[in-house]
């Protein structure tokens, strides 16, 4: 469940003497849906085709049986810190997001017959 497609913080500055913003992923909270929540302390690990069905090693969640369309959210927080050298300031602060989502959990069965 990682945060962004790169799994690292991000960062935005505006102009050469302007204002740098490096943001991190400080945590992130699913309510899944079927009434497991799974907290992230950061943005998780990129899945990579090597892992397989693999669980996640530090933010995953494997649900345990079928279901119909589910609701649920996950809460991003971000912590902030920004920096204007021209203006000699600096700060930090934390913003957090909340988003809902649907899911439908199905299985798929697969019978194999051989010529």
């Amino acid at each position: 469940m990682p945060l962004n497609d790169s799994g690292v913080p991000g960062q935005a500055q505006a102009g050469d003497d302007g204002v740098a913003v490096p943001v991190d992923a400080a945590r992130e909270s699913w309510e899944t849906g079927d009434g497991t929540t799974v907290t992230c302390a950061g943005p998780g690990t990129r899945y990579t085709p090597d892992r397989g069905k693999s669980m996640s090693p530090d933010c995953g969640h494997r649900y345990p049986r079928v279901s119909d369309v589910g609701k649920g959210k996950v809460t991003s927080t971000w912590t902030v810190e920004w920096e204007a050298p021209a203006l000699g300031d600096s700060g930090t602060f934390t913003e957090t997001r909340e988003t809902p989502f649907t899911v439908r959990v199905v299985e798929v069965q697969v019978v194999n017959v051989a010529p």
